[in-house]
């Protein structure tokens, strides 16, 4: 069941280090959609991957540790988050490209 439209919080991540062609984004795919999370995924041209996902604050704190760590075979080197308001637009998490 998703969270009741006041309990949802949102954030835009930007995940540094070796993040793109260790399959992050379809690891971070399935567990966002295992939290029951909505937003988005992809890499940016300056080698990180970003991300902006919404849920509930348990879900995203999840999320957010996860994105720490990464999948086996990624290097985290670092992780910036920003808070934002939901947007309340998307009804799943996907890959962008």
């Amino acid at each position: 069941m998703p969270p009741a439209a006041d309990d949802v919080v949102a954030f835009h991540a930007r995940v540094s280090g070796r993040v793109q062609g260790v399959g992050f984004r379809y690891a971070a795919l399935e567990r966002a959609r295992f939290l029951a999370l909505v937003g988005w995924i992809r890499n940016d041209d300056d080698g990180s991957v970003e991300t902006r996902f919404e849920g509930s604050a348990r879900a995203c704190e999840a999320y957010s540790a996860w994105l720490r760590r990464g999948p086996p075979g990624a290097r985290v080197d670092g992780v910036s988050f920003q808070r934002s308001a939901p947007a309340g637009v998307w009804t799943d998490f996907s890959i962008e490209y």
